[in-house]
């Protein structure tokens, strides 16, 4: 089959016909991904019926399909950065602040357990246990709409996915560039000077270029954070960082140019990324490989499941109940949406496979996949299960009616509808009256 026609029947496939799947409550994410496995690994069962096998699989190592993907998840990343209002998150510090405690907590029990029990040093078993603990913040706000959440969930969800998702990107930076004090030292300092200068840049772009170059906002931002993902990824901490950085920094200089975060704006990224982002979990699905699914790796995956799933649920519920004093049925229509790890995991586990596949067993990156696929398939299988909680205001009963016996009568002990007493004291209304019949009686008198 000619390229051109082989790219067209990819577009159809991973836009027409993944949309129809979602009426079973998978996501086009899934959807996508699992195409990609077909590709990527379909040439195993073909080799079964040719003579001639097949070394790879169809569209492997194709530069167009993976800079659709690269496209796909900056985009995405940076959409997420978008989506931060730091205002916001500092009204609600101290709830977040909480939230992140409970979260350091499981990814350092979870690590923990992983470097003990797998004997996996204890950097690579750090990027394991982000791979299982953190949501995927792009990935929860894309899909959110369709889980019918009320407003105070989807705000309670959103806050809580980035501010989980910030602290697990300064940990892999701090983790990916510890090999030596050194290469840690330059790192920070090449993340501090590119921080530094994207205002800069926004600021000459907004005086010098925007007035010669009307509505060129949305080819700018993408340029920009595109120029500053590949930077982050020769530092060796993926794309994501860098594109991630880039939606604050436009959030943050909102004053300035005001259209580089407007709502025009994040809705042209967002209906980028959902062009691009299948893209990426196409070429995910493109890059596994038949070793890494071994029946140990089902067995692992397994136990990723039966143990963080209920550990990160718990931690939203604990939160919840003891900040809120929410109910279980109610704080679970925050925890489940958060349990999609799709990106997140996918990216680490590409970044483990890469990097540490010397020291982590090929089973545990199956097992990472295995379990990235499942909790994504749950908010949307089971959200709609969960009872919509909503607490009814009390019911005010009002108080018998007690008379007091007094020497003065007091109008206002008596019944609304009962006459006044005779010396009870003259009404405001009926002092209005008396004035107004005065005033026209005056009136009516001779100089």
């Amino acid at each position: 089959m000619p390229p051109e026609l082989l790219y067209v029947a990819l577009l159809f496939a991973l836009f027409v016909l993944t949309k129809p799947l979602q009426k079973f409550r998978i996501p086009s994410a899934i959807a996508s991904f699992a195409l990609g496995a077909a590709c990527g690994l379909g040439h195993h069962v073909v080799n079964l019926f040719v003579d001639q096998p097949y070394a790879h699989g169809l569209f492997h190592g194709d530069a167009t399909v993976d800079t659709m993907g690269t496209l796909g998840i900056v985009s995405l990343f940076l959409f997420a950065g978008l989506e931060i209002d730091l205002d916001e998150l500092r009204a609600g510090a101290k709830t977040l602040g909480g939230h992140l405690l409970l979260r350091s907590l499981l990814l350092a029990g979870v690590s923990f357990a992983i470097h003990r029990l797998l004997n996996i040093p204890i950097r690579p078993a750090l990027v394991v246990g982000l791979a299982i603990v953190t949501p995927s913040t792009g990935f929860i706000i894309n899909s959110i709409d369709q889980l019918g959440l009320a407003d105070d969930e989807a705000y309670s969800v959103k806050t809580k996915a980035i501010a989980s998702e910030i602290l697990a990107l300064g940990v892999l930076f701090v983790v990916l560039k510890s090999e030596t004090a050194v290469g840690l030292g330059l790192a920070t300092l090449a993340m501090v000077a590119m921080v530094a200068l994207l205002p800069i840049v926004f600021k000459a772009f907004a005086q010098r270029i925007l007035p010669h170059a009307p509505k060129s906002e949305f080819t700018f931002l993408v340029m920009v954070a595109v120029v500053c993902a590949y930077f982050t990824k020769m530092l060796g901490v993926y794309y994501l960082v860098g594109a991630f950085i880039v939606g604050i920094a436009a959030q943050r200089f909102q004053e300035q140019l005001p259209s580089l975060s407007s709502h025009t704006m994040m809705h042209a990224v967002e209906l980028f990324a959902s062009f691009f982002i299948p893209f990426y979990f196409f070429k995910a699905g493109l890059h596994l490989e038949a070793d890494s699914f071994t029946p140990y790796a089902f067995l692992a995956g397994a136990v990723f499941l039966l143990v963080a799933l209920p550990l990160r649920v718990l931690a939203i519920l604990l939160q919840r109940g003891i900040v809120f004093r929410e109910i279980a049925q109610k704080a679970l229509r925050v925890a489940v949406p958060m349990l999609p790890t799709l990106v997140f995991t996918l990216v680490l586990a590409g970044i483990v496979r890469d990097r540490f596949a010397d020291v982590v067993p090929q089973a545990v990156i199956g097992g990472l996949i295995i379990y990235a696929v499942v909790n994504t398939l749950l908010p949307g299988l089971a959200i709609h299960r969960l009872p919509t909680v909503e607490f009814e205001r009390p019911t005010l009963v009002p108080a018998p009616h007690t008379s007091i016996q007094t020497d003065a009568p007091l109008d206002a002990h008596r019944p609304v509808d009962a006459p006044a007493p005779a010396n009870s004291a003259p009404t405001e209304a009926e002092v209005t009256t008396a004035l107004s019949a005065n005033d026209a009686a005056l009136k009516s008198e001779p100089d």
